[in-house]
C-alpha cells in the first residue's frame, strides 16, 4: 500500500543521491549500506503487441502458414508478420482484412487483444499494485 495522497505527483530518482566531494580535506561519515534495488513494475503492454499476439494466436490455432493468410488478406507477407510481431501499429483497415482472412471479424480480434489485456491488468494487480481500472473487464476504443 502506498503512504502518499492519491493525487499527488511522486517523483522517482533515476540516479541514486549522492553527497557532493568535501572540499575541505575532511572525510566524509561513514556511508549507509545501500538499500536493494525494487525490481521495476512490469511493462504495460501495447496496443500493437496484445492484437499481433492474438492474430498469431489465431493463425497458428487454426494450423494456417504466414504465407496463407497473408495473401487471403492480400496483405503483404512481411508486413504481416511485423504485424503479428507488434512491430508494426497496422490501420483498422489491415486488422480487419487479416480478421477476415481467419474468419474472424475485426470486434472478435479486438475481444481477444482485450482479453489479453485483462489478464495483464490482473497479473499486476496480483503483485500488490493497484490500477483504477482493474475492475472493469470491458474496453473502450476513441478515435
Amino acid at each position: 500500500m502506498s503512504n502518499h495522497a492519491p493525487n499527488e505527483a511522486r517523483v522517482i530518482p533515476l540516479r541514486h543521491r549522492t553527497a557532493p566531494p568535501r572540499t575541505d580535506g575532511a572525510s566524509r561519515a561513514p556511508q549507509q549500506p545501500a538499500q536493494a534495488p525494487r525490481t521495476p513494475a512490469p511493462r504495460e503492454p501495447l496496443w500493437r503487441d496484445l492484437v499481433g499476439d492474438a492474430l498469431r494466436r489465431e493463425r497458428l490455432a487454426q494450423e494456417r502458414t504466414l504465407k496463407d493468410v497473408a495473401e487471403a488478406a492480400r496483405i503483404s507477407m512481411p508486413y504481416l508478420s511485423e504485424v503479428e510481431r507488434g512491430r508494426k501499429e497496422a490501420s483498422s483497415e489491415v486488422l480487419a482484412a487479416a480478421a477476415q482472412a481467419l474468419g474472424l471479424g475485426l470486434a472478435d480480434l479486438l475481444s481477444l487483444a482485450q482479453d489479453e489485456l485483462v489478464r495483464h491488468a490482473r497479473i499486476r494487480t496480483g503483485r500488490g499494485r493497484t490500477s483504477p481500472t482493474a475492475q472493469y473487464d470491458g474496453l473502450c476504443l476513441a478515435a
